[in-house]
């Protein structure tokens, strides 16, 4: 597993894995993490809206949401556990009123609330690109802006550790 690029969606529960979305401008990237089962999801999204003629699944927040929702429980995650993790949505280029990124964002957030799934944290807006990373092993989200430091938005590695505690208590 590894990058993840625009219009892609890739979903994961190996522990050695890292999910990467590089080249966040406009686009949005979406980590939906259970902490407690170590399933993660990412989607680089493009757009706000699909059209007639046009509907990549991953492309458009419309469609990315759902899908990515959809695979991620189908991996094994509670929807109830799930936290949403966003970055980009930048406003790259002045367009007079257009605001793609700021668009992307109010698709994505929506989208999700449709579903009841909670934003824990977010890096939006601004003028510079972002690359985002999911981290299995400890599930956690970091986000880089161009010329900037790694931040970290979700930090999952205690409520792992608590999830394998209780696991291993239920076991005995």
């Amino acid at each position: 597993m590894g990058s993840v690029r625009m219009g892609e969606i890739e979903v994961s529960k190996q522990p050695e894995d890292e999910l990467v979305a590089r080249g966040l401008g406009s686009c949005i990237g979406l980590a939906l993490v259970d902490r407690f089962a170590g399933i993660a999801g990412l989607a680089h999204i493009v757009l706000p809206q699909s059209s007639e003629t046009d509907r990549q699944t991953g492309k458009f927040a419309d469609l990315a949401v759902p899908a990515l929702v959809d695979r991620v429980l189908e991996a094994g995650a509670s929807r109830r556990r799930l936290d949403a993790v966003l970055a980009g949505g930048a406003r790259m280029f002045e367009l007079g009123e257009l605001d793609i990124g700021a668009r992307n964002e109010e698709a994505v957030r929506t989208g999700l609330a449709g579903f009841g799934i909670p934003v824990r944290a977010a890096e939006t807006g601004g003028s510079r690109g972002r690359t985002m990373r999911v981290d299995l092993n400890r599930c956690r989200v970091t986000v880089k802006e161009a010329g900037g430091r790694s931040t970290t938005l979700l930090d999952g590695s205690a409520r792992r550790q608590q999830a394998a505690r209780a696991l291993e208590g239920a076991q005995r």
